[in-house]
């Protein structure tokens, strides 16, 4: 099966994030105080080939740990799993 696994990373909250606080700043600056604090991250497809969802998990979980992610730095958590339509299609 051909599946998409959706990864969500960011900086942990005691690493300082500098593009958060300029995002932050930017936002007050446009007279959006509501937002009380902003951390950039990055979000992540991988297309996985697996015998079923939790091998599919499994991969991306190992593939965050080991290059997607910096754990002294970063955390990561799996958003999403869809079954893909057909090996390469994009949804």
């Amino acid at each position: 099966m051909h599946y998409h696994v959706y990864i969500a990373t960011e900086r942990k909250e005691a690493i300082l994030d500098p593009q958060g606080k300029a995002t932050h700043h930017a936002l007050d600056s446009l007279g959006m105080s509501q937002v009380s604090d902003v951390r950039i991250g990055k979000f992540i497809r991988l297309a996985v080939d697996a015998d079923s969802q939790d091998k599919a998990k499994a991969i991306a979980e190992e593939s965050s740990r080991k290059l997607l992610s910096n754990p002294i730095m970063e955390t990561f958590r799996i958003v999403e799993i869809k079954e893909a339509s057909a090996k390469g299609a994009s949804h």
